[in-house]
């Protein structure tokens, strides 16, 4: 079994492994910066598995940012019939890529 961690990122929790491209929440980065950040809340390396209250102490997720992109947009329409009411409103949620380097 590989190595893997849980990370903790725009309010949400991701399981990632070296070698994985993740896309997140926008995060305050240029292209090609490194982030380490990141909260780790569960590590294994492929046989233990070590859980943080809340974050394991010592532990490091790397990550190399790959770019910065908008994500598909989600459309939220709603509608009463024979009552002429409709209303449409489009959400494009701002995204960066990442790319795990190393779980330690």
């Amino acid at each position: 079994m590989k190595a893997y961690a849980v990370i903790q990122t725009g309010g949400k929790q991701y399981r990632v492994e070296a070698g994985e491209i993740l896309s997140v929440e926008r995060l305050e980065v240029k292209e090609g910066d490194k982030v380490d950040t990141f909260p780790v809340l569960a590590v294994s390396d492929g046989a233990t598995l070590t859980l943080g209250k809340p974050h394991v102490a010592g532990a490091k997720v790397t990550a190399v940012v790959l770019r910065n992109k908008r994500g598909v947009k989600v459309v939220s329409f709603k509608k009463k019939r024979r009552k002429g009411y409709e209303r449409k409103q489009g959400h494009r949620q701002e995204l960066t890529v990442l790319k795990i380097e190393s779980v330690a």
